[in-house]
């Protein structure tokens, strides 16, 4: 279920980012913009989105633009800070662990909006809609397991 939550969510976030850079495209203001705007095009494609549900997203993403961002860089920061700390010369077991707490918990509140993201956005989508989503989930499970696998099968040589 968490898995599912996570990938409907990492949906909406790509979304989110599609109209963001979409806009930003729009101002002429980034050269990579053209690239994110097709990931939104390509998933509303493959899910058949109608022009209704497109926008209804896009108004809800839009609407919580203010709240998903902070989050995203929150994430990113705690992160980055993790890796700092790993390679730190003065590195320990406490310093990582206190890095990697910080980590969790941007995560844990990322998934507290993912959360609300999807009751606002499932509703709109058909039973069709979130069994494909299902099915994207299942593939990314299964590609995942396949790559620890590989990993585990290579580090095992």
């Amino acid at each position: 279920m968490k898995t599912k939550l996570f990938i409907f969510t990492l949906a909406a976030a790509i979304l989110a980012g599609g109209l963001i850079t979409t806009k930003t495209f729009a101002t002429g203001s980034s050269e990579s913009a053209p690239f994110r705007g097709k990931i939104f095009q390509r998933l509303a494609e493959k899910l058949n989105l109608t022009a209704d549900q497109k926008s209804q997203i896009k108004t809800i993403l839009a609407g919580e633009k203010d709240t998903l961002k902070p989050l995203l860089a929150a994430l990113h920061d705690a992160r980055k800070n993790l890796r700092t700390a790993i390679r730190a010369s003065d590195a320990s077991e406490a310093s990582v662990r206190a890095a990697s707490a910080k980590v969790a918990g941007a995560e844990a509140d990322l998934a507290v909006e993912r959360l609300k993201l999807y009751g606002k956005i499932s509703p709109i989508l058909t039973d069709e809609q979130r069994e494909k989503i299902s099915a994207f989930e299942q593939r990314a499970d299964e590609f995942v397991d396949a790559a620890i696998d590989r990993i585990g099968d290579a580090l095992a040589d």
